[in-house]
């Protein structure tokens, strides 16, 4: 018990101390590499916080997925950026048979830019031979004719448009994904250590179960031989018997619950292949092998408001309200008339057309606007209710979010307080119960004492140090939570 018994309240706050603290003299000082070395380590070796942390870091299927997440978000934001390409188009067309014989080719490339929502572009177009009136506007001068222009927004589209919304909001989309894969680390690693340490304790209660077993059992053989001596009453053997029975009883469930709580550290232990590794007990650590706990005033260092602003629940929120006023903006903007400007030089190269006189080598310059505005704009108005309301809400839940956590790290703070209290005192109980079971055995040798009572004080010893296994392993859980919650990084294997 006492290996485990500063062990567990050692580390709590710290959990993968050793990845930040000095080991301890026999601790393993570096953590084996990603594949097979890695993998050997797990499976023969005494299995570390800081190596289940690396292994579920680097192979957990929540946070591979998490990074898939993130990468259709850059995706998406890649394919919002595509709406700026510069664009390419071509035409042509030729006449084979018929009255006439006019042919056409043109080219433009048009590239939309940010400002005022506006797009440049650029063409060149010849035709050749003759057309009917209803094509005359395929003709071309001679050697063609080139046209240079701009279309820009005045009103409507001027500040964002549908194109610019979505480049900033697949942009804070893949900002929210990233603080995701964040958060999936943060409940991963913590439910990492979480199963880590309720493996070690469970393996610390079999130990005190089977300690307890073999002295009965040891009593078992001496109580034998007196009773076939006449030196003592076969009363005495039958009683030890079942205290035989009732031991054997709870070392069988102390192995389960190591059974079960080995299997569950396997899901977050995997070899470099994501296959799950369960655990042996000779694997559980030496109190040499564990680092200290540090005092609660070491945790309360970093203040809480930066706490608050490192949370990533906070800090989505915060995303998801931006992602949400640009709503607003792009509904405000859909409420506007639509006023479009357009400036185009026109240049044609060599002479016109036969028998049309009109076409020169003159520079045409041409400006224009566009209007239009829907005059109820029943729908553009409800969006931007409904947007409104969205960017309310998430305010709200901001708020409420951040009011949670700060009682979630009192609570923690409170649980980890009690626990060190609780397992300091447990450890004081245990002291005592050995001695009284010391002092009960010297008597029973004596003949001034009574079996019962011997069997009394060995399981209430046994139980003393069940209890302070659980109090500190409580201290160990309030420590994963702990650093969860105040993002140590470092801690949780991730920095």
């Amino acid at each position: 018990m006492m290996r485990f018994g500063a062990c567990l309240l050692l580390l709590s706050l710290v959990a993968p101390a050793a990845l930040v603290l000095p080991a301890a003299p026999g601790a393993a000082q570096d953590i084996a590499p990603v594949g097979e070395p890695m993998d050997i380590a797990l499976r023969q070796g005494t299995l570390l916080p800081q190596q289940v942390l690396r292994s579920s870091s680097l192979t957990f299927p929540a946070i591979l997925e998490a990074f898939e997440r993130e990468a259709a978000a850059r995706g998406d934001q890649l394919s919002a950026d595509g709406a700026f390409d510069l664009m390419l188009r071509g035409e042509v067309f030729d006449r084979i048979t018929g009255t006439f014989d006019g042919g056409f080719a043109s080219t433009e490339a048009r590239q939309a830019l940010r400002p005022l929502g506006a797009e440049v572009f650029a063409s060149y177009r010849v035709a050749r031979g003759r057309f009917p009136t209803s094509e005359s506007g395929f003709n071309t001068t001679e050697l063609g004719q080139m046209r240079i222009g701009a279309m820009f927004s005045l009103l409507r589209d001027r500040r964002i448009d549908q194109r610019r919304f979505a480049i900033e909001d697949t942009r804070l989309a893949a900002g929210q994904a990233s603080i995701d894969v964040l958060l999936v680390q943060l409940n991963v690693q913590a439910e990492a250590l979480r199963a880590y340490w309720r493996w070690v304790a469970a393996g610390e209660e079999v130990r005190v179960f089977e300690e307890l077993l073999e002295i009965a059992e040891a009593r078992q053989v001496g109580l034998a031989r007196g009773v076939r001596e006449g030196a003592t009453a076969e009363i005495a053997l039958t009683e030890n018997e079942q205290n035989l029975l009732r031991r054997r009883t709870l070392l069988e469930e102390a192995r389960r619950n190591f059974e079960t709580a080995a299997n569950s550290l396997s899901f977050f232990l995997r070899d470099s292949s994501g296959q799950m590794i369960v655990p042996r007990r000779a694997q559980i650590p030496s109190l040499q092998q564990i680092a200290r706990l540090p005092t609660t005033d070491e945790l309360l260092a970093a203040p809480r408001n930066e706490v608050l602003e490192r949370r990533p629940e906070l800090r989505t929120l915060r995303l998801a309200s931006e992602r949400a006023a640009n709503r607003i903006e792009l509904r405000r903007n859909d409420l506007q008339p639509s006023l479009q400007g357009r400036a185009e030089v026109r240049q044609s190269f060599g002479d016109g057309p036969v028998g049309m006189a009109t076409f020169d080598s003159a520079t045409d310059t041409l400006v224009g606007l566009t209007f239009s505005v829907p005059l109820q704009r029943r729908e553009a108005r409800g969006r931007l209710a409904r947007a409104e309301a969205e960017l309310r809400e998430l305010e709200l839940r901001e708020r409420r979010i951040a009011d949670q956590i700060e009682v979630e790290i009192d609570n923690i703070l409170a649980t980890l307080n009690a626990a060190i209290r609780v397992s300091s005192l447990a450890q004081d109980e245990v002291r005592q119960a050995t001695t009284m079971v010391q002092a009960e055995r010297t008597r029973f040798r004596l003949g001034a004492g009574d079996f019962f009572l011997v069997n009394l004080r060995e399981e209430a010893a046994a139980d003393a140090q069940v209890r302070a296994i659980r109090a500190e392993l409580s201290g160990r859980l309030a420590a994963a939570n702990y650093n969860a919650a105040t993002i140590n990084l470092p801690e949780l294997g991730l920095e």
